[in-house]
């Protein structure tokens, strides 16, 4: 069963062997943070955790549904073709 650790580590592991997935994963992370991040604790711009939820119900069925590495970095490629960046 994966964690949400896990999930990061995959993904930060990823990110340093290509620099495109790396620009697709911090742009994803960009644009999903929390308003006013750097106002509370922990000053991350990481999204807001019933956000999170939310999406794990809406895309796997479980709020406490940790997605798999290919769906994150398949969403993060789509994300930049589609917006172009």
């Amino acid at each position: 069963m994966a964690t949400w650790t896990s999930l990061a580590l995959t993904l930060t592991a990823r990110a340093v062997l290509n620099p495109r997935v790396a620009a697709d994963l911090l742009s994803l992370v960009w644009a999903f943070r929390r308003r006013d991040w750097y106002r509370r604790s922990p000053f991350l711009p990481i999204p807001p955790a019933e956000f999170v939820r939310w999406r794990m119900h809406t895309a796997y069925g479980d709020e406490h549904a940790v997605p798999p590495v290919d769906d994150v970095l398949r969403f993060a490629h789509w994300r930049r073709t589609f917006f172009r960046r």
